[in-house]
């Protein structure tokens, strides 16, 4: 099992790339399940978790084919709509092909997914709007098994805002008969970048960006070609990276418009930030400020930018209060991020750091993807090696971390 080992201590400095957002592509990839022409994305990152998703739909009878951060998919073949457990085990976004199966196929059985153990992430919000949208819906041996001759609009609230429930259900109602109405719907820029997607394969979708999402069903689906948006968890994580090392560097192909929550909070840690149309350049002070950050829905501060700036804040002078509201289980990093010498205090959904005034290497090991960024992040800054176990996390959401890192100038290794 892979390691990563960083010496710590450098100062990052200078310019690279980020890449498309993991959480824009997971939904976008499962779009093209809806339709029987050939569909083109680009910009799609190299993970294991697109991996995965493509071997999924793979396997349905779709023909994938991939070049660079082009995927083109063919689901004219489309004969098996199933979701098996093994390859859904280690991705919950895989419940994102419920929705398009039942809707082209009629039918859909899904395992019940996997994936960071952060905390409950039900899918019943899922269930419940196909079932409002006549779909006859079962959990059986583990499996969500649904069936519809084909989907109705209907008025669908959720009882809580959930982002793969919005894409799930908004992508259903694409090809239900009648009109679909979302209430309480995600915000996030990935459901408005997977919303013109479809936008663009003939759907007609509207109040894009709010909290109510407005979809006429339509009677197919044509193929289509479309950019995925930049990752804005990459971009903040790079940020966070940067700024815990007093560095000054350069993130090109992002944008500032989806990191406004963040770049608020690293200004308020005494950063200077500059923004271009696709790069953000952040200049740190010689010590940070610690600030105080609540996560909740977008537009507010994001739950996957929680654990870098908990890192962040263990270098930080003073002492930050951070509250977590999304997922009841996403503090693990602290115990980790204290081998390394944090001073961490955690009550139920609150967390308080005290900032000291260094950190010092040691072998730690990653709970989840954000965690583990966080841990990168923290033996970026301290003194002596770092080694961190499990990255197989990391890979599930960072681009060429290693070698992203060095086009900064860290010193982080890969240790098979």
């Amino acid at each position: 099992m892979d390691k990563l080992l960083i010496e710590g201590g450098v100062r990052l400095q200078g310019e690279v790339a980020m890449s498309g957002a993991k959480n824009a592509a997971l939904p976008i990839l499962c779009a093209a399940l809806l339709t029987r022409d050939p569909v083109t994305f680009t910009n799609v990152p190299q993970l294991n978790d697109i991996a995965t998703l493509l071997k999924l739909i793979g396997q349905m009878g779709v023909k994938v084919e991939r070049d660079g951060d082009a995927v083109t998919l063919d689901a004219s073949g489309l004969d098996n709509p199933v979701a098996p457990y093994e390859l859904v085990k280690t991705m919950r976004a895989s419940i994102l092909v419920l929705g398009p199966l039942v809707a082209r196929c009629g039918e859909a059985r899904v395992s019940l997914p996997g994936g960071c153990a952060i905390g409950a992430r039900p899918v019943d919000q899922h269930i419940k709007g196909l079932q409002a949208m006549g779909a006859e819906v079962s959990v059986e041996h583990g499996y969500v098994h649904a069936v519809a001759t084909r989907l109705k609009g209907a008025r669908l609230f959720t009882d809580m805002v959930t982002v793969t429930g919005t894409e799930n259900l908004m992508m259903a109602a694409c090809l239900a008969d009648g009109d679909t109405v979302i209430e309480n719907a995600a915000r996030e820029p990935e459901v408005a970048d997977l919303a013109h997607c479809l936008i663009a394969m003939g759907a007609d979708i509207s109040g894009v960006g709010t909290d109510m999402i407005r979809i006429r069903g339509v009677e197919r689906l044509h193929g289509a070609t479309h950019r995925v948006m930049p990752d804005r968890i990459e971009t903040g994580t790079y940020l966070c990276a940067i700024a815990a090392t007093g560095g000054d560097g350069r993130l090109t192909g992002t944008s500032a418009s989806y990191l406004e929550a963040v770049i608020d909070k690293l200004t308020d840690a005494g950063c200077r930030i500059d923004t271009e149309p696709d790069a953000i350049r952040l200049r740190a002070p010689a010590r940070l400020k610690a600030v105080n950050l609540r996560t909740a829905p977008y537009p507010a501060f994001p739950t996957d930018m929680q654990a870098q700036f908990m890192a962040l804040n263990a270098v930080a002078d003073g002492t930050a209060v951070i509250r977590e509201t999304i997922f009841e289980n996403r503090f693990m990093h602290a115990v980790e991020l204290q081998r390394l010498g944090a001073d961490i205090g955690i009550d139920g959904n609150t967390a308080v750091v005290q900032g000291v005034a260094s950190l010092q290497g040691a072998t730690v090991m990653a709970t989840d993807l954000r965690a583990s960024a966080s841990l990168v992040i923290a033996g970026l800054v301290a003194e002596g090696e770092t080694v961190i176990e499990r990255i197989y996390h990391l890979d599930r959401g960072y681009e060429r971390l290693e070698e992203k890192l060095a086009r900064l100038g860290a010193h982080a290794r890969r240790i098979h």
